[in-house]
């Protein structure tokens, strides 16, 4: 168990994921939380990283820094999504590891599992078969951070963990027109949709995959729960265990929203993976479920989108 005081760093604080974490933190009465914006500590440059783990000698980290974006950016730059990802991950927990940190957690992402992995996507199926093309070199990125916690355990006695989330949602998240996921890209369309009376918006796809959220929130949850509750090498999956399709996921957000225009699918885009359900039934014997359902934690994502005031320029 983590202590009250114990020092915690949190990478990656001002994202999605790290924002919910140290709110997490915080609610739970934790009060040494350390905190660094990119400006004060490029994870991407391994003295950087070295010289802030050996000065500060964090007890507990929460990997949460990534490069992250949606099909289209992951399409558009692939090396760049693999490099500044398996840069950053491997800097941190090395430095971790140089300076006998207590426990690591890293998070990962549902998408290293393979494309036509057996759904529910149990955390036994990694490296069973090929990856998604569309974001394979994220995916190899975050693969390569769980096997190095991993073999870091096996070699070396450590406890570092790793999570791998389903779909993401909520405060802080990316509305960028074209470098968002799937989620917030549809808040911000049907919201500027509405906004300039358009009577139609055009969808990537065919609507067909069926996906899973979790409300970030609930993730950052699980997260302070397993650095409590669980040491072992292999992965954990956050999600609902429920799923639902990106036709069925636009018309709620369009409820949410506001918009009564028409919906229309453009085919000629990517799907992506046709389906990615994860098991949860590991985190559910350990204790821990979801908190937030779906249409609750959208309509908390558009009262953020609403007042984030970096919407138009990111």
């Amino acid at each position: 168990m983590m202590e009250k005081n114990a020092k915690i760093y949190v990478a990656g604080h001002r994202g999605m994921v790290g924002s919910a974490i140290v709110r997490e933190l915080e609610r739970q009465g934790y009060t040494n939380i350390i905190t660094r914006t990119h400006g004060e500590l490029d994870l991407c440059r391994q003295e950087e990283v070295e010289n802030f783990f050996a000065e500060v000698k964090p007890e507990y980290v929460f990997l949460a820094a990534a490069k992250v974006g949606g099909i289209m950016a992951n399409q558009e730059a692939l090396a760049d999504f693999m490099y500044s990802n398996m840069i950053l991950e491997m800097n941190v927990i090395h430095s971790a590891w140089e300076n006998g940190c207590k426990k690591l957690e890293f998070l990962g992402s549902s998408c290293i599992y393979p494309r036509m992995a057996p759904q529910p996507m149990p955390e036994s199926c990694l490296l069973t078969s090929e990856l998604e093309k569309t974001n394979e070199a994220y995916a190899l990125a975050k693969i390569s951070g769980l096997k190095y916690c991993e073999f870091l355990n096996r070699q070396y006695g450590t406890d570092y963990i790793s999570v791998m989330p389903t779909n993401l949602y909520g405060p802080n998240d990316n509305y960028h027109p074209v470098h968002s996921h799937v989620l917030p890209a549809l808040i911000r369309r049907f919201h500027e949709a509405k906004e300039s009376g358009a009577k139609e918006v055009v969808c990537w796809g065919d609507g067909s995959p069926l996906r899973e959220f979790l409300y970030v929130d609930d993730l950052a949850n699980l997260c302070v729960f397993l650095m409590n509750h669980y040491s072992g090498n292999e992965t954990v999956n956050a999600g609902t265990g429920k799923e639902l399709t990106i036709r069925e996921l636009t018309a709620l957000v369009a409820r949410v929203v506001g918009y009564q225009g028409e919906i229309k699918w453009d085919k000629s885009k990517p799907n992506g993976t046709p389906r990615k359900l994860l098991d949860v039934s590991k985190a559910t014997k350990l204790g821990w479920t979801y908190r937030t359902e779906l249409e609750e934690g959208i309509r908390l994502s558009y009262e953020d989108f609403l007042k984030n005031p970096m919407r138009v320029e990111r």
